[in-house]
């Protein structure tokens, strides 16, 4: 009996819907925040230490931040799945290059309260203009808007853009509410921290846009972690504790370290879930993955369990 060459119809050509993302980014729990407030507070006084006490000034500053955070970037959207202290030492990076943009559009360049920038109350202006901007060319795009499952190259580089600019306008949002209102660093805090709660309550008692209440919380968590951090490093007769940025960073980033380590311990006895191919949300067409191509779903990732999200 001879042996005959499979007919087309017999051959199975896999579909791009039976294959699987793994995951880059993380889900939005407390552990995720109290990650975040910690590495944007370690971003304003690493700003600090660098531009104001070492008088390195905002844009040698800025240089240096952003020669950081190119590289850290890349390392992240080339990455096969979430690394913890990867993704964090972007959202660091940020924070960094994000506090040195906001002083430099604000204040201008120097080593202190420059007069020559566009001030606070502009600069946020500017920021929220271009923020918008990202969220259109987002839409427009066909990318997901939802942060928990970008799972396509485009969306993870828009979602850092966002959170790039997020964390500027956080910075400058900050400034304008503690200085150009009068408010002053304590004033402001208890402001800032009101909002959170109100976001807080929002997405448990109405039905206000989950991604909405996200970007709010992500862009106003960058102002209460400046508050949190001038609190650590000012003086004790401007109601700070007189660390000063050297070792309030250094306390930081230890903290920091603590925190990411714990979520690499978590990740690492349960793996996060991997994410269907992604699909253009406007055309329904297969776009480029951000994340290692799997042929199945694994067994552990049937379900998502309240345990996996911490």
């Amino acid at each position: 009996m001879g042996l005959t060459a499979p007919r087309p119809s017999d051959v199975h050509i896999p579909d791009y819907r039976d294959r699987y993302v793994m995951r880059k980014l993380p889900h939005v729990t407390a552990l995720f925040w109290a990650i975040k407030i910690v590495a944007v507070t370690l971003g304003e006084t690493a700003g600090d230490l660098f531009g104001i006490t070492l008088g390195a000034g905002y844009l040698t500053t800025e240089l240096i931040f952003l020669g950081y955070f190119l590289v850290v970037l890349t390392l992240q959207v080339n990455a096969g799945r979430f690394r913890p202290a990867l993704f964090w030492a972007v959202v660091l990076g940020t924070s960094m290059v994000g506090t040195e943009i906001s002083d430099l559009l604000d204040r201008g360049p120097g080593d202190g309260s420059e007069p020559n920038g566009v001030g606070y109350g502009w600069g946020a202006i500017i920021l929220t203009g271009l923020l918008a901007v990202i969220f259109v060319v987002w839409w427009r795009t066909g990318q997901s808007y939802d942060v928990e499952n970008i799972a396509s190259r485009k969306g993870e580089i828009l979602y850092w853009m966002a959170i790039l600019v997020s964390n500027t306008l956080g910075t400058a949002s900050g400034d304008w509410l503690s200085d150009d209102t009068g408010l002053g660093f304590g004033n402001a805090f208890l402001v800032i921290a009101g909002i959170m709660v109100l976001i807080v309550l929002a997405h448990y008692l109405t039905t206000i846009d989950t991604m909405l209440l996200f970007w709010l919380a992500f862009i106003l968590t960058r102002p209460l972690g400046a508050a949190g951090g001038d609190s650590l490093t000012k003086p004790a007769d401007e109601g700070g504790l007189g660390w000063g940025t050297l070792w309030g960073s250094t306390a930081l980033l230890g903290l920091l370290v603590v925190l990411v380590l714990y979520q690499s311990v978590v990740v690492h006895r349960r793996p996060l879930n991997p994410l269907p191919y992604p699909e253009n949300r406007l055309t329904g067409e297969p776009q480029r993955p951000n994340g290692a191509v799997v042929p199945r779903k694994p067994s552990h990732a049937a379900t998502t369990t309240g345990a996996e999200r911490e």
